[in-house]
C-alpha cells in the first residue's frame, strides 16, 4: 500500500484538532492588544479615542494555517480631571481563518468599563464583553482517510463523516484592571514610572460548538493575566516596558481529558525617544522607536520593532518557531502587523493621565 502524502495527512491532522478543540485569539504584539487581555481596559488609556487594527499570518510552511485579523475601537465617557470615574465604551471585532477548509471564527463584541481613581497616581477598572461568535467554513474541501482508494486520496469518494455546519452562539467576557502611574516633571520632558495589572476571563458562558447534530462540546473559559509597565530611564531618553502574560484555557469536553492549556509570555521592549515635546513649544507628543524580544515558554523567540509618531504607532513583530514543532514549520513561525491611533489626551507635562 503507498504512503498518504505527508503534507495531506498533516493537513488532515490539522484541521481534526481544529475541529475538536476550536480556535481562540493569538497575537504576539500583546501591548497592541490590550481590550483582547482584559475587558478591563476598555478606555483605560492616555487619551480620548483609541483605535487599532491587527494582522497574523502563522505557519506559512503550512499554506498559511492561520490568518488572523482584529479590529478595537475604544474610549472614555464623562472623562474629566473633576470626576472620580468615568466609563469606558469600545467595540472589538476579530477574524481567524485557517486550513484548506478555510475554518473560521469571527466575534464581533461590544466592552463596557467603569473606571475610577483610587488615589493621586492610581486607578481601578472593572469592564464586561458581550456579542456574537460565529462558526462556518468550506467543508467542502475536507478530505479523510476513508477517501484513501489505494493510491490516492479521491474527493469523489464517500467519507462516511457527519456533515458539519455552520453556526453562531453568544460569547460573554468580564475582567479587571489596576494601574500605578507616576511622572516626574523635568524643563524638557517627563519620566514616566507605570504599571498595569490586569485578569480577563473569556467565553464565561462556554458557548456550545456546534459543527454537528448533537454536539455538546463546549468552549473552555479561557484566563489572561498580564503585567504590563513602562520606565522611563531617569535623565535619559530611553524607556523600557517588561511585559509577562500568562493565559490558560481548559478543556470541559466530558469526552475529552483535564488537560488545560497554557501560555507564559515575557519580555521588553526598548525605546528611544526622537522627539520629546516641551513646555515652550507646546507640544504633546513624542516620537520614539523601539526594538523588543520577546519569549513564549516551549514555542518562539519573538523579535519586535515598533515606530511612535505622535498619535500614531506601527508595530513590526515575528515569531521563530522553537518548539518540537519545526519538523513542520521549518521554524517559520507568524508575522504580524498593527496599526495604531491614539487620540492623546493632554500634553506630556499636564499629565500624561488626563483623568488624574
Amino acid at each position: 500500500m503507498k504512503k498518504i502524502n505527508y503534507r495531506s495527512l498533516l493537513i488532515i491532522l490539522t484541521l481534526s484538532s481544529f475541529f475538536l478543540k476550536a480556535q481562540d485569539i493569538h497575537f504576539s504584539q500583546v501591548c497592541e492588544t490590550p481590550v483582547f487581555l482584559s475587558p478591563a481596559n476598555t478606555g483605560f488609556f492616555n487619551g480620548y479615542t483609541r483605535a487599532i487594527a491587527n494582522y497574523r499570518n502563522q505557519w506559512m510552511a503550512m499554506n498559511n494555517a492561520y490568518q488572523t485579523m482584529a479590529i478595537s475601537v475604544d474610549g472614555g465617557l464623562f472623562k474629566s480631571k473633576k470626576h472620580q470615574a468615568f466609563m469606558g465604551v469600545g467595540l472589538t471585532i476579530f477574524r481567524d481563518q485557517a486550513g484548506a477548509a478555510k475554518l473560521s471564527q469571527t466575534n464581533a463584541l461590544v466592552n463596557i468599563s467603569g473606571l475610577v481613581k483610587m488615589g493621586r497616581y492610581s486607578a481601578f477598572s472593572v469592564g464586561l464583553a458581550g456579542g456574537t461568535m460565529a462558526t462556518n467554513g468550506n467543508y467542502n474541501k475536507l478530505t479523510y482517510a476513508s477517501q484513501f482508494n489505494g493510491n490516492s486520496l479521491d474527493p469523489g469518494l464517500a467519507s462516511g463523516e457527519i456533515p458539519y455546519r455552520q453556526f453562531t452562539t453568544v460569547d460573554v467576557g468580564a475582567g479587571l484592571a489596576y494601574e500605578f502611574a507616576k511622572s516626574k516633571k523635568d524643563p524638557d520632558h517627563d519620566d514616566m514610572i507605570s504599571f498595569r495589572i490586569s485578569m480577563g476571563a473569556f467565553h464565561l458562558n462556554k458557548p456550545v460548538q456546534e459543527f454537528g447534530a448533537g454536539s455538546f462540546y463546549k468552549m473552555p473559559i479561557k484566563y489572561v493575566y498580564a503585567f504590563t509597565s513602562v520606565y522611563d530611564i531617569v535623565d535619559t531618553k530611553f524607556t523600557i516596558t517588561p511585559t509577562l502574560v500568562y493565559q490558560t484555557q481548559g478543556n470541559n469536553n466530558p469526552l475529552g481529558s483535564s488537560k488545560s492549556y497554557q501560555e507564559i509570555f515575557v519580555g521588553s521592549y526598548l525605546k528611544y525617544r526622537l522627539k520629546t515635546g516641551t513646555k515652550v513649544t507646546g507640544e504633546k507628543t513624542s516620537d520614539a522607536i523601539g526594538f523588543g524580544l520577546f519569549y513564549r515558554r516551549r514555542d518562539a523567540i519573538v523579535p519586535k520593532f515598533i515606530v511612535d509618531l505622535g498619535d500614531y504607532s506601527i508595530g513590526l513583530a515575528y515569531d521563530v518557531n522553537i518548539s518540537a514543532y519545526t519538523a513542520a514549520s521549518r521554524s517559520f513561525g507568524g508575522f504580524e502587523v498593527s496599526l495604531r491611533y491614539n487620540n492623546l489626551a493632554s500634553s506630556l507635562f499636564a499629565a500624561r493621565k488626563e483623568f488624574r
